[in-house]
C-alpha cells in the first residue's frame, strides 16, 4: 500500500515532534518534512510534493491561513488540513476561503486525525464536529459577512465601522476621526443602509462575525 506523504506545519517543537512520532508509527503514512512557519512550507511544498499538508493557523510571520491561500493559488489541487487549538468561527471561514480541504482541532484523538487525513487526501471537505456545528449556525443566522475590505463602504466609513464595533460614541468617534458629529451620524446612517442593519448593537454584532483587524489612529 502507498503511504499518504505528509509535511507538517507548526512552529511548536513539541507538538510537531509528538504529530511525527504518531504518524511514523502508523502504518500508511509518511511524514517527509516539517516546517515551522509559513514561510518554509512554501519553499518546501514545490520540492516535497506532500499529498497532504497538515497547517496550523497561527504561526510568527506568515500565518497557516496565508500560506493556504497561496499554496492553493499555486496549485489548486493541493489538499491543506488546517490542525489548530482555534475554535474561532473567523480563522474557520479564513481557511476554507484560502482553499483547506480541512480543519481539525489539536485536541482531536489519533483516530480522527488519522480519519480526517485519509479523508482530506481522498479529495474530501473535513471540519471537526464543533467547528461543522458552527459554520451550521453561522450560516441559518445570515450567512458569513464578506471581509471588511470588500464591504460597500468608503474608507472613512470603514473606519466608523470599526469604531461603532468598539462601542465609540457618536462624539468619541468625531474626537478620534477628527470630524463633525454630524458627520459622524451622516457616516453611520449610510453605513446602517449599505450593509443592511438597523442599529448599532447589529453593526457590533456584524463586526465581531467579521473578526476585522483592530483599528488604530
Amino acid at each position: 500500500m502507498t503511504s499518504i506523504r505528509l509535511l507538517i506545519v507548526d512552529n511548536h517543537t513539541l507538538f510537531r515532534q509528538g504529530l511525527v512520532s504518531l504518524l511514523q508509527s502508523e502504518p500508511g503514512y509518511e511524514v517527509i518534512g516539517e516546517a515551522s512557519s509559513g514561510e518554509e512550507a512554501l519553499h518546501m511544498v514545490p520540492e516535497l510534493d506532500p499529498d497532504v499538508v497538515l497547517m496550523d493557523v497561527k504561526m510568527p510571520g506568515i500565518g497557516g491561513v496565508e500560506a493556504t491561500r497561496r499554496l492553493t493559488e499555486a496549485n489548486p489541487q493541493a489538499r491543506v488540513l488546517m490542525l489548530t487549538v482555534s475554535e474561532e468561527e473567523e480563522n474557520l471561514f479564513a481557511a476554507i476561503q484560502a482553499g483547506a480541504r480541512g480543519y481539525l482541532l489539536k485536541n482531536a484523538d489519533a483516530g480522527e486525525l488519522l480519519d480526517a487525513i485519509q479523508r482530506v487526501h481522498a479529495g474530501e471537505a473535513m471540519l471537526s464536529p464543533i467547528m461543522t456545528l458552527r459554520l451550521l449556525q453561522v450560516l441559518q443566522s445570515g450567512g458569513i459577512p464578506a471581509p471588511l475590505s470588500e464591504l460597500p463602504l468608503t474608507s472613512r466609513e470603514q473606519d466608523v465601522f470599526q469604531l461603532l464595533a468598539q462601542g465609540a460614541s457618536n462624539r468619541q468617534i468625531a474626537e478620534t476621526l477628527t470630524i463633525t458629529e454630524n458627520t459622524v451620524k451622516t457616516h453611520v446612517r449610510n453605513i446602517l443602509e449599505k450593509l443592511e442593519l438597523h442599529s448599532r448593537s447589529e453593526v457590533a454584532a456584524y463586526a465581531r462575525r467579521l473578526s476585522p483587524t483592530p483599528w488604530s489612529p
